[in-house]
């Protein structure tokens, strides 16, 4: 039975249910808003339409349009630093509490905080892909590509970026994109647009990490997107307890053990000093 609480009341409760476990995190957008990056739908998020592949691939000046902005989304983006919350699950994986990190976030912070089983399953926006014969490249030399490209363009530090490293950008006409260096064709930041689905090897990884546990903490998602879901499906399936915690409802509520209803980096935080004293 689910039972949903404020996190001053419960944080008790989590640390009880996932005392002597090994855990396994699944994580949102909303876990790197304390870092300076928005989240898709919580509350005073910006109403948007991101772009799908069937957009991208389909139309030229929509590539423009997304790599423009992207470009310079991708300023701020990797400005941004790991906050308390995700140097709260490195702990805990370094000290043997946490079995791995699946994200659904594309920024890298998990990484950066330290943290070294993350299954990103959007992918990452550091890399770049080629979709003719899929050389990988690096973000930084594309970017710096764009910027021999496009000496025109700015990177006003005021521009407003949205989860996946977006921009808006409203003149794209000019604008121009780099081709891939070994075979010419179109370059894709290495991230699951909507429309694509999550790779099978990359999706099969973050099931491992759950197969392996005997929790999963859930935080900073509204699981809305399918593949999270599909996840705790999983775990529910193998009757693990499950803690969600997220400002606000989430679609896996009704099948959580406990929904707190806090936010992410204080609450990893608290459960982290728990968990490893």
């Amino acid at each position: 039975m689910s039972t949903t609480a404020t996190a001053g009341s419960t944080i008790e409760a989590a640390i009880d249910i996932l005392a002597d476990r090994s855990v396994a995190v699944l994580t949102g957008a909303g876990i790197s808003t304390d870092s300076g990056i928005p989240d898709y739908r919580g509350e005073g998020a910006p109403k948007r339409t991101p772009m799908s592949y069937a957009q991208f691939l389909g139309d030229a000046r929509s590539r423009k349009r997304y790599w423009a902005g992207s470009h310079l989304g991708y300023a701020r983006f990797r400005a941004a630093e790991p906050n308390a919350g995700h140097l709260a699950l490195a702990r805990m994986e370094l000290a043997g509490v946490a079995a791995g990190v699946i994200t659904q976030n594309v920024d890298g912070l998990h990484t950066r905080a330290g943290s070294r089983r993350v299954v990103p399953l959007h992918g990452s926006m550091d890399r770049v892909l080629c979709l003719e014969c899929g050389q990988m490249f690096a973000r930084e030399d594309i970017a710096a590509q764009i910027d021999a490209l496009n000496p025109w363009l700015s990177r006003p530090e005021s521009v407003v970026i949205a989860p996946d490293g977006d921009a808006e950008v409203s003149d794209v006409d000019a604008f121009e994109i780099p081709a891939c260096s070994v075979c010419g064709g179109p370059l894709k930041p290495d991230v699951v647009f909507f429309g694509e689905f999550v790779p099978p090897l990359r999706f099969q990884a973050a099931r491992e990490i759950v197969d392996g546990a005997g929790a999963l903490l859930v935080a900073g998602s509204s699981l809305a997107v399918n593949s999270g879901m599909r996840l705790l499906e999983q775990a529910r399936r193998r009757k693990l307890p499950i803690v969600v915690i997220n400002r606000g409802g989430t679609k896996g509520d009704a099948r959580a053990t406990l929904k707190l209803d806090a936010g992410t980096s204080e609450t990893l935080v608290a459960l982290a000093d728990a968990l490893i004293a």
